[in-house]
């Protein structure tokens, strides 16, 4: 996990989130949060910068308090630029940190080089901890400025030299022409959005690619899986959808081997702010 000087949750409420990332004070929307009461207000005045819609949906950030210099927050041996972008995104997704240290338990757990393909890779936290393990990875991600920011990410955490390909493609469209490459992979990490599309306008809707793209990654793994990670942050696929789907499309997992859980952002006073599902396995 992150230490509190890295990263803290510090109130939601009112379909927003009061977050710290390395003393920067951040307000954002967060739908998660809608419909809960904050703990207190008196602190949301402080905040440096706050991301705020407009009414047709389009947003942009405000600069109330310090300005973010040169801005970054560590994980273990992981360290990741920040910087606030026109979708209200800083970067990173705190409540990933979890997925990050159970990939690099799975990744030396075999006690051999593994070969990990990252889907929907974002800015690299999965891939880092993945190669900090000693894996070798391959990094896809649709969009360029994301895979140069992932790239940027590598440099910072001494991990320049680590063996990543760094991919700028549609995820199935790659996945796709993996197999029919012939190409072989021992593990997959995939952070699919609810609804996207790819650099030349291929569409994706969780819902419905989600059990095909499974399928293609299993024929990657070639039944040799060593792990699966899959994430999800879609309010219409529930737990037992995501066991079944991976029970499914990969050969030797069973459902009641997969473990399926409520990813959490915590504040310091316990309270809990659900961020998504994560389905594992081994479990």
């Amino acid at each position: 996990m992150f230490t509190r000087d890295d990263y803290e949750l510090i109130d939601f409420g009112d379909g927003r989130r009061l977050e710290r990332f390395q003393g920067i004070l951040v307000d954002r929307p967060c739908p998660a949060a809608d419909g809960l009461s904050r703990c207190t207000s008196a602190v949301w005045a402080g905040a440096d910068i706050r991301y705020e819609r407009s009414p047709g949906g389009d947003g942009q950030w405000r600069q109330v308090g310090r300005r973010p210099g040169s801005w970054s927050i560590r994980h273990g041996p992981i360290q990741l630029a920040l910087q606030p972008t026109p979708l209200g995104q800083v970067g990173v997704f705190p409540e990933q940190a979890e997925n990050w240290d159970w990939i690099d338990l799975q990744a030396r757990r075999l006690g051999r080089p593994l070969k990990v393909l990252n889907l929907f890779a974002y800015t690299g936290g999965a891939t880092l901890a993945a190669a900090a393990a000693g894996a070798e990875v391959v990094h896809v991600d649709a969009a360029k400025t994301v895979v140069a920011w992932a790239r940027r990410n590598a440099d910072l955490s001494n991990l320049a030299g680590a063996p990543i390909r760094w991919i700028v493609e549609d995820a199935a469209r790659f996945v796709e022409r993996e197999v029919r490459r012939g190409n072989r992979y021992d593990a997959v990490i995939l952070d699919p959005p609810s609804y996207g599309h790819g650099p030349k306008g291929e569409a994706w809707k969780i819902e419905r690619h989600l059990d095909d793209l499974l399928a293609s990654c299993a024929a990657l793994t070639g039944g040799r899986t060593a792990f699966i990670l899959l994430t999800c942050h879609s309010p219409g696929i529930r737990p037992g959808r995501l066991k079944t789907s991976l029970a499914e499309r990969f050969a030797g997992v069973a459902p009641d081997a997969v473990r399926v859980r409520t990813l959490y952002l915590r504040t310091a006073g316990g309270r809990r702010l659900p961020s998504g599902l994560a389905a594992y396995w081994p479990k």
